[in-house]
């Protein structure tokens, strides 16, 4: 599993409350609570060893606290993503500035692909690329061309019911794989062992590994029990407010 040192962040910002989301009705965030968790989030990143940057919050983009979205990493290289969503379109723009110092190469998706990191997930050594309403062919297979480059795999994964690839599973290490749904039963994971997220907790797939503690939203209990069981540390950080917009916990940084 890798060992994170560093993670990029964007606060939230005012606007945050006119972002995506799925639920109708719609149920706002509130931005103050919400800076109050990105800011228990981030310390939580600090307890597992990482030293954050915070970007400044961006009102042009209500979702720009999702930075999870914007860039790809993989060694030295930093893909710059082509967000699916138009209103998210540039988002990754001072991202590119923040990561350019940090990665000597910058690679980017170019139309018509789109592509957001919370569609890619690595795990065994491959990097899984889902396919779904924000991540089109196109977008997954610049990505694979520019892995190809630096020895890398990407593996194409079809989604049918969630927004992103890691909505529904996450990699906890070790050939473990936290999974939900449509993906307890994917063939293209069958390499792993999947640890299965309880009915009624579906969120939670959404877990983070971040070295050697996995960051579970709070309010899952059976599924931090299920990961402990797996013999994973764990620790609870609520991310309620940013649940309202589709967001999870990997969503709300770059680890590398």
């Amino acid at each position: 599993m890798t060992r994170f040192t560093r993670a990029l962040v964007r606060r939230p910002c005012r606007n945050l409350v006119h972002g995506l989301s799925s639920a109708l009705p719609a149920l706002p965030p509130d931005w103050g609570k919400a800076l109050e968790q990105h800011a228990a989030y981030v310390e939580a990143l600090r307890g597992c060893g990482l030293e954050v940057t915070a970007l400044d919050a961006d009102e042009e983009f209500p979702d720009s606290v999702f930075i999870e979205d914007t860039a790809v990493l993989c060694g030295g290289t930093a893909v710059l993503c082509r967000l699916g969503a138009a209103s998210r379109q540039g988002e990754e723009k001072q991202v590119a500035l923040a990561l350019s110092p940090l990665f000597p190469r910058l690679e980017a998706i170019l139309a018509p692909g789109t592509l957001e990191g919370g569609d890619v997930m690595l795990a065994g050594g491959r990097f899984y690329v889902g396919l779904s309403s924000r991540t089109n062919r196109e977008g997954a297979r610049q990505l694979g061309e520019i892995l190809g480059r630096l020895g890398r795999e990407a593996v194409p994964v079809p989604l049918s019911a969630v927004l992103h690839l890691k909505t529904g599973v996450s990699c906890l290490g070790e050939g473990l794989l936290l999974a939900s749904g449509e993906f307890l039963q994917h063939g293209v994971f069958d390499r792993f062992t999947l640890v299965a997220v309880p009915a009624g907790e579906e969120y939670a797939a959404n877990s983070l590994r971040v070295n050697d503690r996995v960051l579970v939203p709070a309010g899952f209990p059976k599924t931090r029990r299920a990961i402990e069981k797996a013999g994973l540390e764990t620790l609870a950080v609520d991310v309620s407010e940013f649940r309202k917009l589709d967001g999870g916990l990997s969503c709300l940084s770059l680890r590398f």
